[in-house]
């Protein structure tokens, strides 16, 4: 458990925010997979937007 006086390192938090950044990555990959396959081209829309908006290359149109 964190105490007021622990300090997190610098490392340790670019390590969260990487992990963080590749949850949110693979999240959005799921999502679209399951979109295009039920064929809801208004959600594959606004999923590509989130991409784009994450500035995530890649997952747009296959």
């Amino acid at each position: 458990m964190f105490t007021k006086n622990k300090k997190i390192s610098r490392e340790t938090l670019q390590k969260a925010a990487s992990a963080h950044r590749q949850s949110l990555i693979n999240s959005l990959k799921h999502r679209l997979e399951v979109a295009r396959a039920s064929g809801d081209d208004n959600l594959v829309g606004q999923l590509e937007a989130e991409a784009k908006y994450l500035k995530i290359s890649g997952l747009s149109a296959k």
